[in-house]
């Protein structure tokens, strides 16, 4: 069943090609295209389009086609096309002429564009829920291991005191960052594109407030057609984010990679959380963080993916969008995969707290003993040409107590603070708003 179908007969070579992996990802589509189908009724029943018996039915039936999507019935038949064609067919199947009309005042472009967004706007609060209990575990631990001094590298050597307070939170603060290109993500996809039609709108008195309202959105994209140019801008700052999270991750993890190394000696991961060699008996390999730094460096590329696939394309609607539902879906779960080993990696390794000598030698605390006698009122220059001598004499013993007292620093990290950037980034996003609409079309009309 193709909605589009001409009297000629499409070649199965060009039909097989242009399909690709489109009934496939159309299943992940699925529920969202029932909730958008069903605010579409319920609008076309106010405006006087639908009669209330014709509401009343297809309603009935979109919740009943809903239901077999929870219990894992629902399916794309062979020869259906894709999602939309299969839920109209199931419709007229049911309802006969009743189920025809539900593609009143609605294209395929516009009804595509609802579902990604529903989808997306649903997978957001998945993404900011696992952010979130990752920078709260990371601000606990933070807190916990705050003064258990660590070096701090720059170019890859040891420079200057750290601790474990000031290295977990600097990743709760880089995530709530992150979670600020999440909230712009939300704000830009969470418009209203239904009625928009192939782009051109429609003649047909629809009311696209009431949709709007209807399925919780924000607002409404109100040019149809730059509605119709949100396919493509949806996918491409949906990437910006996740790549922002993913980046954060793959930093991460390339830190404790090193850090678990003996040779570092700062970390170490249970033996349930690493792998092992068949010829090497001693070895305990970070394999779940060597994963997760290549999955994040992978979605680092998802956003020049998307952008060169829509790269040139004039205004309106064109195919090429297709294959835009392959490369950004399963990011979804893969950043999600991510978060959750990070979780559970971060929450059960063990914190080394005797760092003295090889990890934390006498000359870490150089920038310090300089610092301490300018307060003592020597010259910057001449303090650090006398701690420079010592170094190069072998005298230099340093008083080795860390005494940082300024905002962000080891002995003032600043966690209720970053909290609560936390807590504002989180106010922003209306997740019960579009919640509460989902759950009251599906059980109130």
């Amino acid at each position: 069943m193709k909605l589009w179908q001409k009297h000629s007969t499409l070649h199965p070579d060009m039909e097989k090609f242009t399909a690709g992996r489109d009934r496939e990802f159309d299943l992940w589509l699925a529920p969202w295209d029932v909730i958008g189908s069903l605010a579409h009724v319920i609008m076309l029943g106010e405006t006087g389009l639908l009669t209330p018996e014709e509401t009343r039915q297809l309603v009935n039936g979109l919740r009943g086609i809903y239901q077999q999507m929870e219990r894992g019935e629902f399916v794309l038949e062979a020869g259906v096309e894709d999602v939309h064609s299969q839920v109209e067919l199931m419709l007229t199947r049911q309802l006969g002429e009743v189920g025809k009309k539900i593609h009143t005042g609605r294209s395929r472009n516009d009804q595509v564009l609802t579902d990604i967004r529903l989808f997306v706007r649903y997978e957001i609060q998945q993404v900011v829920q696992r952010v979130v209990q990752l920078a709260e575990l990371l601000l606990e631990r933070a807190e916990r291991h705050k003064d258990v001094i660590i070096p701090g590298y720059t170019h890859s050597q040891p420079a200057m005191p750290s601790s474990f307070g000031l290295w977990f939170s600097a990743w709760a603060e880089s995530l709530v960052d992150d979670l600020i290109m999440l909230e712009a993500a939300w704000r830009i996809i969470n418009k209203n594109p239904l009625g928009s039609a192939a782009g051109y709108g429609t003649s047909f008195p629809l009311n696209r407030r009431r949709t709007t309202e209807l399925l919780g959105f924000d607002n409404l994209n109100y040019n149809v057609v730059y509605a119709q140019m949100g396919r493509g801008k949806t996918e491409r700052v949906m990437a910006v984010a996740l790549a922002q999270v993913a980046a954060t991750l793959a930093r991460l993890s390339a830190d404790v990679i090193l850090f678990v190394n003996p040779q570092f000696g700062l970390l170490r991961l249970p033996d349930a959380l690493t792998t092992g060699s068949s010829i090497m008996p001693h070895k305990k390999n970070p394999d779940g963080f060597e994963l997760v730094r290549a999955y994040a460096n992978r979605l680092q590329a998802l956003p020049n993916t998307v952008a060169l696939v829509c790269a040139n394309l004039m205004s309106g609607y064109h195919r090429d969008y297709q294959i835009l539902k392959e490369e950004l879906f399963p990011a979804f779960r893969q950043l999600e995969a991510c978060l959750n080993i990070t979780h559970l990696m971060l929450s059960q390794i063990e914190i080394m707290t005797d760092l003295s000598g090889r990890n934390c030698p006498d000359e870490l605390f150089s920038v310090e003993e300089v610092n301490r006698r300018v307060m003592k009122g020597v010259p910057f220059r001449d303090a650090y040409q006398q701690v420079k001598d010592e170094l190069a004499a072998g005298t230099f013993k340093p008083d080795r107590t860390v005494a940082h007292t300024h905002e962000g620093s080891a002995g003032n990290l600043c966690l209720p603070e970053i909290r609560r950037m936390m807590e504002e980034v989180l106010s922003h996003f209306d997740f019960a708003k579009a919640g509460q609409a989902v759950e009251h079309l599906l059980k109130r009309y």
